[in-house]
């Protein structure tokens, strides 16, 4: 039997129509994510509930939500922590006056800050010390901002929109500085450098990278594979940077559609609405568990194929804080306690 060249083009048509699901790799969790959850963890493990932390230990509803059923407290500010208790700081970082308020309240902590968001505090105090004026390109209100921007107050200006630029002041042109937000959108770094540039042609660049290496490759993987994409499904929280990134950047690298969701149930059935070709990823805090329910959500609904598009292998890890780590050298089997 022969297929006249009409029926070839409508099978090869349904072909190209067969419902698949493109998933990131790198996606979830990055290394400093990680490290602050266990953190969190086995302080639960080894001092028992409540743990104080302050801020979210990461931007995810679901990992605050399930720290918060075992025993985690979370506050705004160390003085809603009763004095003595201990108190674990978020992988975003804090200035030297919340390590002074602590200290001052008489509070056991223990620091997650992620040690890429450290190596920025660090990049500030050297450039501070050698009496730079340093633009810190991040969002305004982001608590990775604070803290980085708490080492040298008096130093540093915020770079957060384009008529920012306009803003800006210094003493020297010759002595200024870009660092950056480690979450930012790449894109968007360099082209608000750019324009910092056109005014501060002497502009130097931090010594390297200050956006994350997490951040750079789930963005990475979202441009390989967003002009395949009818849509784009980025699981994280709303306060999370990295995450509203990945939409902005599917949006920006030809996906058709892209929207972020805590959870699959928060997928909106009119976004599939004649959607061949989903894309899926998730921000660096978020826990595959999330990833993993959206594919069952979308199998349920037609999108069986899963192939994962992969541009980077991570293979960073963190060593936990000293603080706990001297406390379970110590006593490996003891569970500890704490007002």
């Amino acid at each position: 039997m022969t297929t006249s060249p009409e029926a070839t083009d409508l099978v090869d048509q349904d072909a190209r129509r067969t419902k698949r699901v493109l998933l990131a790799k790198p996606r979830g969790y990055c290394a400093g994510v990680d490290r602050a959850v266990v953190t969190v963890e086995k302080a639960l493990e080894t001092y028992g509930p409540p743990i104080y932390v302050r801020k979210e230990i990461v931007h995810n509803r679901h990992v605050v939500d399930t720290l918060s059923e075992r025993g985690v407290i979370f506050v705004d500010e160390t003085d809603e922590v009763p004095e003595g208790a201990l108190v674990v700081f978020s992988a975003h970082g804090v200035s030297p006056a919340v390590h002074e308020e602590a200290a001052h309240r008489n509070l056991r902590t223990i620091d997650a800050t992620c040690p890429l968001v450290t190596k920025v505090h660090k990049e500030v105090n050297r450039f501070a010390r050698d009496d730079y004026d340093i633009l810190l390109i991040g969002h305004e209100g982001h608590e990775e901002v604070e803290g980085t921007a708490g080492e040298a107050p008096d130093r540093v200006q915020l770079v957060d929109k384009p008529e920012d630029v306009d803003k800006v002041e210094v003493r020297d042109p010759n002595k200024v500085v870009w660092l950056s937000q480690t979450t930012l959108s790449v894109d968007e770094t360099m082209e608000r450098v750019d324009q910092l540039k056109e005014r501060f042609p002497d502009l130097q660049a931090p010594p390297s990278d200050d956006i994350c290496y997490a951040t750079s490759n789930r963005q990475s993987a979202v441009k390989a594979m967003a002009p395949e994409c009818d849509l784009v499904v980025v699981v994280g929280s709303q306060n999370s940077s990295n995450s509203k990134r990945l939409v902005e950047v599917a949006l920006q690298a030809g996906a058709s559609d892209a929207h972020l969701v805590d959870y699959a149930t928060q997928i909106d059935e009119a976004w599939l609405t004649g959607v061949t070709t989903v894309g899926v990823t998730s921000g660096a805090s978020v826990p595959d568990v999330l990833v993993l329910q959206v594919l069952d959500h979308l199998a349920e609904r037609g999108w069986n194929q899963v192939d994962e598009v992969t541009t980077a292998n991570e293979k960073v890890t963190f060593a936990l804080p000293r603080e706990l780590r001297k406390d379970l050298d110590d006593n490996p089997d003891k569970p500890k306690s704490v007002r």
